[in-house]
């Protein structure tokens, strides 16, 4: 399963809207992250050919398990590092906008640890 930050981005954008909404469209993901639509219908293209989201008829957006699976794991990291970071007392948007940045890029093996040695 390989992704790029972009991709994970969207995928936990989709897996965030689903929770708050009745059905996701790329109306709904373009308004959440500041995009334009055609940048948005792009990424949804290029998501549904690897098989991350399927996309309805209507436009409904849904992730697959594959797509599901990357959701969560970035929206984990994203829950777990943000809140780790505002216990060592950074400020809690600072704290979200470094958390973005580093649960992109940190091994499986390291947010493991971190997450086992961590108590906050």
């Amino acid at each position: 399963m390989k992704t790029n930050e972009s991709a994970e981005n969207y995928l936990e954008t989709i897996l965030i809207l689903s929770k708050r909404l009745p059905v996701v469209r790329s109306v709904d993901i373009a308004t959440e992250l500041g995009y334009k639509k055609p940048s948005v219908s792009i990424a949804m293209k290029n998501l549904k050919e690897k098989k991350y989201i399927t996309i309805m008829e209507q436009g409904y957006i849904f992730l697959t398990e594959s797509g599901r699976e990357i959701a969560e794991m970035i929206y984990e990291r994203h829950e777990f590092l943000t809140g780790w970071l505002i216990s060592l007392g950074v400020d809690a948007k600072i704290a979200a906008q470094d958390a973005c940045r580093i649960e992109h890029v940190v091994s499986k093996e390291s947010f493991e640890a971190i997450k086992k040695n961590c108590a906050f």
